[in-house]
């Protein structure tokens, strides 16, 4: 009983990181519409920044903090810009093979500064374990629950009440409308790649804080398995990203555990496919009605 609880407790730590990922990913195609394949890799920057400047600069970890959400930011609203402004109008697969390209660009970017060797992440937290009876629960796992809950209310608070929240469910909806109605297409899809790379900045450092060595090829799967997240829970859906980024985690533990390390990607992967056949629009997604 005691190894079920703590694997579940692992699972909720692993979950939550997918989760802040998944969020950066629902937030930029639910008002976008766009897939965008490099946040991972803007999630290994991210953790660079960090290692950059806390452990080569050597100053405080607030300091590093703020390096890093202001890195992802910069590099997300610049990818946004060039990569994906051009692009607009274009199929989604163009869109689609760029942001591929420019997920194997940034890795080859960190190979070139970084080198292939593993670089060992600072530790950000010093949070005490919790002990109940048998069970311990690690601090960090409980930070990084409470985070992402706050995150995913914030998130929703934002979008449903204020006049950018408005704005960017118009876009959603409709874009040549929401022009119409003296909307800026182009800022606010800015802001929406602005605050999804701040997540990915935020996951980062709960990522590195878990994983401790990151290396230029670190976003690429936790990128993929956070996508897959969005997807089960229902991309475009806040709280659809938690709850898909929590029972991915959840999962990967289990079989982790009790079958196979061998196993456990096929297995959260075939999840997704059983999801995905019988609820077509995840979790808690809904289906949306297309005019033609």
């Amino acid at each position: 009983m005691t190894t079920l609880i703590q694997t579940l407790i692992s699972g909720l730590r692993l979950g939550s990181i997918y989760a802040l990922m998944a969020l950066g990913y629902t937030m930029v195609y639910g008002i976008a519409k766009m897939l965008n394949f490099a946040h991972g890799d803007i999630i290994m920057v991210g953790a660079y920044a960090v290692i950059s400047t806390v452990s080569m600069a050597q100053l405080p970890a607030v300091v590093g903090i703020a390096v890093s959400i202001f890195v992802c930011v910069f590099l997300g609203v610049t990818i946004e810009f060039f990569a994906y402004r051009p692009l607009r109008k274009s199929p989604s697969l163009a869109v689609l093979i760029t942001a591929i390209g420019v997920s194997y660009l940034l890795q080859s970017l960190a190979l070139l500064v970084f080198k292939s060797e593993p670089k060992a992440f600072p530790t950000i937290f010093h949070i005490p374990e919790i002990k109940i009876g048998e069970v311990i629960i690690d601090g960090m796992t409980l930070l990084t629950l409470c985070v992402t809950a706050l995150i995913m209310i914030v998130l929703s608070l934002f979008i449903n009440k204020t006049k950018m929240g408005k704005a960017m469910r118009a876009v959603s909806e409709d874009k040549d409308a929401a022009e119409l109605m003296g909307i800026s297409v182009n800022r606010t899809i800015t802001v929406t790649f602005a605050i999804g790379s701040a997540l990915a900045a935020v996951a980062s450092i709960f990522y590195g804080s878990t994983y401790t060595y990151i290396k230029p090829t670190t976003g690429s799967m936790p990128g993929i398995k956070a996508f897959t997240a969005a997807v089960f829970g229902g991309i475009g859906s806040i709280p659809g990203a938690m709850l898909g980024g929590i029972l991915l985690g959840v999962i990967e533990q289990m079989s982790k555990v009790y079958l196979s390390t061998l196993w456990t990607d096929a297995i959260v992967f075939g999840v997704l496919v059983i999801v995905l056949v019988v609820k077509p629009t995840g979790l808690l997604g809904k289906k949306i009605n297309e005019k033609v």
